[in-house]
């Protein structure tokens, strides 16, 4: 079975970004997260997973 959104889970993955991190930014349980992966996201919801994402690790090299 292929995994939905490979290119946002390669993306923390690359980026060292934990789900919780996410999460705690979209004010969701890490759960959440995983639920919402679980399904194709739109291009709006995958641009905004990958603002919080690239965010995150702009602030974690600092």
């Amino acid at each position: 079975m292929k995994l939905a959104n490979p290119e946002i889970r390669n993306l923390m993955k690359e980026k060292h970004i934990p789900v919780y991190a996410v999460a705690a930014v979209m004010g969701v349980h890490e759960n959440t997260v995983f639920r919402r992966l679980r399904f194709e996201l739109s291009k709006d919801e995958k641009a905004d997973f990958c603002r919080i994402i690239t965010k995150l690790a702009e602030q974690q090299e600092k």
